[in-house]
């Protein structure tokens, strides 16, 4: 490759590396739970803690060290993601719109 191009592709990579674009997002804290398997699908694992059940859903991207099956104890990394998020209407700002103003006509 001549030095012309060695230059240019400098140049560039010097360029994308200043418009500041983030390296990665910021990722949720990580939780654990500890407990033996209930159940266990390609898509979740059940584990008991306590008196509850724990469902957590897992994906081909899970990482899994050891033999998983039912009845083995195991420790859970997770994060919590939201599925839904649905935004209620503020109770104040509806009161305050609905008085009529001061010095209002009464009709």
């Amino acid at each position: 490759m001549s030095r012309k191009w060695i230059g240019i592709v400098a140049l560039v990579a010097i360029l994308l590396g200043s418009l500041g674009l983030p390296a990665r997002a910021a990722q949720p804290k990580t939780y654990q739970v500890t407990g033996p398997v209930l159940e266990l699908t390609s898509d979740m694992i059940v584990v008991k803690k306590g008196n509850d059940r724990w469902e957590i859903a897992r994906n081909a991207d899970t990482k899994v060290t050891g033999d998983l099956k039912v009845g083995a104890t195991v420790t859970i990394q997770y994060r919590m993601t939201a599925a839904a998020i649905d935004v209620k209407a503020d109770k104040g700002a509806a009161k305050k719109e609905a008085k009529p103003k001061k010095g209002a006509a009464k009709g």
